[in-house]
């Protein structure tokens, strides 16, 4: 099914605030958000906070933070209002409880004070008897079910077993039998709501039209589909979304198993841009082989029906990949301010702490020449540090390069101090890059050495660094006496060593 642009849509993103959103959580605020607004419709943020034993305080404003760096900006729920409120569940109890006496007065939940231990006694009394649990098993009497109900005792739907079929937009059309139908617990003692009674109530207050989660929730659609049976209302569309897995590719990815929190994607390095357009196409893809999606363009191409009803496997080397061509994308669509500005953040410094010292103009023009070699904003800390201080002599560097070991310590302090000389003859006002590559090209042709010779000694001496940008473009952003001041420091100490 794709989705109809003559409709108006409405979802939701409902997570507990049990801790931070991962990655594999967040595809399930992606979708519905992609689906509501590309119809102009309605994308709802709500809490499910009626597990007060797992709530986790602050959980609620690390999500806020999550979504809004995403850009998935909600038209109704926590912060915004609108016209449903409350939409913290603990604050909905007056309306869980209307909807469980309607219920009870249709003979279809009742009061049960079973003690756990002797629940625990039913399930395992089952089990020696090699049959599955189900609670319908064990009602209490006719008499005890009809007793009075108020909040302080729980409450459970008195399931009536049968077969369901149902169509999930993603999985197809589905089918149980009545053996999974049982009495589910829909008001806890406390008074909130189960996730199972709650979500229903929620969604069909909101007049939710598509309810996007995870496949975990399919064992249960029976009793949910009882619920709304139960109720007298319409069900909204399923669209049941397969497991994000870990890397191995052999289990879905959880906290567990070290899936990080997306804040520390975030602070890692990657793009906001980067990780919507991944997560997206974890698991859709629209049959191109288009791989870069800004958020207007997902919003064009994504459809219901291109969800694929198997699992993903998180990569984050593709992640890592995907950000890199997003740098880059910023840069040359954008420019090096757009960039720039990125790389300035009140929650993690990506530059070196030495990097203060200097005006933002001097940053922008490091950063111009080595944006490409980024895969994170973090890797600007460990590619521009000489440029904002001396890096520390490492001969060593210079005897285990593979363009230069066969060159003797007296042969590489000769090149140095030419080149040295060289370059100290340029000018100060035409220290730049195009005037830097002719000077280099004319030391290949006197010194007759090959450019990975010539040009790995320079490298190595100016920044003792694994890896730099063009020879003429660093030197040209360190500026000539910084340039030839590390030059001769390098040959000093190549002399010394000697």
């Amino acid at each position: 099914m794709s989705n109809s642009k003559n409709s108006h849509f409405v979802t939701r993103f409902a997570p507990s605030p049990t801790g931070y959103i991962h990655i594999g959580n967040v595809r399930s605020a992606i979708y519905p958000y992609l689906i509501a607004k590309q119809t102009n419709g309605t994308f709802i943020l709500r809490i499910e906070d009626t597990d007060r034993e797992r709530y986790v305080p602050g959980a609620t404003d690390l999500i806020v933070e999550t979504l809004k760096w995403l850009g998935l900006d909600w038209n109704e729920g926590i912060e915004v209002g609108g016209p449903n409120q409350p939409y913290f569940q603990s604050e909905r109890r007056d309306i869980y409880h209307a909807y469980a006496r309607k219920l009870i007065a249709a003979g279809r939940a009742y009061p049960d004070s079973t003690s756990s231990e002797t629940i625990n006694s039913y399930r395992q009394a089952d089990s020696q008897k090699k049959i599955p649990y189900l609670y319908r098993n064990h009602r209490p009497d006719e008499s005890a079910m009809q007793q009075t109900w108020e909040p302080g005792v729980p409450l459970r739907f008195k399931s009536e077993p049968k077969s369901y079929k149902w169509h999930d937009e993603v999985m197809g059309d589905l089918e149980t039998g009545p053996e999974v139908c049982d009495d589910i617990i829909l008001i806890k003692a406390d008074g909130l709501p189960t996730y199972n009674f709650a979500h229903i109530v929620d969604d069909y207050e909101m007049h939710v039209t598509h309810i996007v989660r995870g496949v975990e929730y399919l064992s249960s659609m029976p009793n949910y589909l009882g619920i709304y049976e139960a109720l007298g209302i319409e069900h909204p569309k399923f669209v049941s979304l397969p497991h994000v897995l870990a890397t191995q590719g052999n289990k879905k990815l959880s906290k567990r198993d070290g899936a990080k929190s997306v804040i520390d994607y975030k602070n890692d390095g990657i793009l906001p841009e980067a990780m919507l357009n991944y997560l997206a196409c974890l698991g859709w893809n629209d049959g191109t082989e288009k791989e870069l999606y800004t958020k207007e363009e997902l919003l064009k191409s994504f459809s219901i029906d291109r969800i694929q009803n198997s699992g993903a496997r998180f990569d984050e080397v593709k992640l890592l990949w995907q950000n890199g061509q997003w740098i880059r994308k910023i840069f040359d669509e954008q420019g090096v301010d757009a960039l720039f500005a990125r790389t300035l953040s009140k929650d993690v410094n990506y530059w070196p702490e030495s990097a203060q010292n200097y005006p933002e103009d001097y940053l922008k023009k490091v950063l111009s020449i080595i944006y490409d070699r980024l895969k994170t904003l973090s890797d600007i800390r460990e590619f521009t540090t000489y440029f904002f201080e001396d890096p520390r002599i490492d001969l060593e560097m210079l005897l285990n390069n593979k363009f230069l070991k066969k060159m003797s310590e007296k042969e590489q302090g000769d090149l140095l101090m030419m080149v040295s000389n060289k370059l100290q003859s340029i000018p100060e006002e035409d220290w730049q890059a195009e005037n830097l590559q002719n000077a280099l090209n004319e030391l290949l042709e006197k010194s007759g050495k090959k450019p990975a010779e010539l040009f790995s000694l320079i490298r190595i001496a100016i920044s003792f660094a694994p890896f730099s940008p063009a020879l003429h473009l660093t030197m040209a952003v360190l500026g000539k006496n910084t340039t030839i001041s590390r030059l001769n420091s390098a040959h000093s100490a190549i002399v010394n060593d000697l």
